[in-house]
């Protein structure tokens, strides 16, 4: 359902009968997995969180990846407030 390398990727699906008899097929909710953390990036004037995801972590999509490290839902957070530290995830075990 959802592309290769997405933060849903490996989330299960759930299904529902509605009362009129329509079957609706829906993504269970996703727990932010604990990540270790590498020494921390400061946000400068400008970023995006794409752009700070290619620096970082050489793949503008996978920002996804600093969310969960930040425990923010919203990209835009990551880099609202120029000066702001952010944790940067360290290799993944799974």
């Amino acid at each position: 359902m959802f592309f290769r390398g997405s933060r849903y990727e490996n989330v299960l699906t759930g299904q529902v009968t509605a009362p009129d008899g329509r079957l609706i097929r829906y993504v269970r909710m996703r727990f932010i997995p604990s990540v270790p953390s590498l020494p921390g990036y400061t946000v400068q004037q400008g970023d995006r969180p794409d752009l700070v995801a290619f620096k970082l972590l050489g793949d503008p999509e996978q920002f996804w990846q600093l969310c969960d490290a930040n425990t923010r839902q919203r990209p835009a957070e990551l880099t609202a407030a120029p000066g702001a530290r952010l944790a940067v995830p360290g290799p993944r075990t799974s």
